[in-house]
């Protein structure tokens, strides 16, 4: 049963989990600052938000072993299915087991976070977006995935729908201005995408899956990435200095510039994919702290305004 257990949770992949996390985070902070916010909002979302990051590393695992990606050739963890540890058949049973409890956890927040039916209904149908982009992208005759479409969707669901669709599910408002911290955080997430497809990058192309750094090549995938970087933390900061308080209390996020730069500067110094594969955790944890950072000065606007 032990040894059960820790196969499903490697198959988790629960290092990954943060990238979810950090948009829910960040949407319920921002709706805190607007005095809008409810605990139990925060926890259903959380918890839907894992269970999708979780469907996608499930689908992954899955839909690159029919595949044939993940192969000797790979530099990245072992996943459960190539390791002989799962069968197809099994994971295809977890990834249905998986859309059920996720959907489970979706409904629950929106019919208890919404009263307008528009507005649950839209919500459900984002929902399910979410359910079928987390499947689609490695999953299928056509997946996008291999197609260098990642990025945008990660971009989407991770950073734009992530942030302002949690900060809605707490207040029920549209606001214009979460567009800048909804780019950084995606931006932040789409950058963690970069750093498994750079790792991957050649084993990747020889298999047929164009993502955006087999398609720029590893050079130019390091020049992306420093943009991803520096494109999050001008966002955040443009944000923060919009915001109607001291300058003084923002000063505590400008540490997020040491973290990506430090960060930036060692991918831009590795010169062969596997000098790029330890970064993984790296470039989470730098997602993990600039989030945080971000979130605790908007706490403390809030609280000096």
């Amino acid at each position: 049963m032990k040894q059960t257990l820790q196969i499903w949770l490697d198959a988790a992949r629960p290092k990954t989990l943060p990238l979810a996390l950090v948009s829910i985070l960040t949407g319920s902070v921002l709706a805190f600052s607007s005095h809008h916010f409810s605990f139990t909002v925060s926890v259903l979302a959380f918890i839907t938000a894992t269970l999708l990051q979780i469907l996608s590393n499930l689908a992954n695992d899955y839909g690159d072993a029919v595949k044939g990606t993940d192969n000797e050739a790979r530099l990245g963890p072992t996943r459960a299915i190539q390791s002989g540890a799962v069968t197809q058949k099994t994971m295809k049973q977890a990834i249905v087991i998986n859309v059920i409890l996720t959907m489970i956890a979706g409904l629950t927040l929106v019919l208890h976070a919404l009263n307008s039916w528009e507005s649950i209904l839209a919500f459900v149908g984002l929902g399910l977006l979410a359910i079928v982009a987390a499947i689609a992208y490695t999953v299928g005759n056509k997946p996008y995935g291999y197609a260098g479409l990642g990025d945008i969707s990660v971009f989407i669901f991770f950073g734009l729908l992530g942030v302002a669709g949690t900060y809605f599910l707490h207040t029920s408002i549209v606001d214009l201005s979460l567009i800048l911290p909804a780019i950084g955080c995606g931006l932040l997430a789409v950058a963690v995408l970069n750093i498994n497809n750079m790792r991957d990058i050649e084993n990747d192309e020889q298999c047929g899956k164009r993502t955006v750094a087999v398609r720029l090549g590893q050079k130019r995938a390091k020049q992306y990435h420093f943009a991803l970087l520096a494109g999050a933390v001008l966002a955040f900061i443009a944000y923060l200095l919009l915001q109607p308080s001291p300058l003084w209390v923002m000063l505590p996020f400008l540490l997020s510039l040491l973290v990506t730069f430090k960060h930036g500067k060692a991918v831009w110094l590795a010169e062969r994919p596997a000098q790029i594969a330890p970064m993984m955790p790296v470039i989470v944890k730098c997602s993990l702290v600039t989030n945080l950072l971000f979130a605790g000065v908007v706490i403390a606007q809030t609280l000096v305004s």
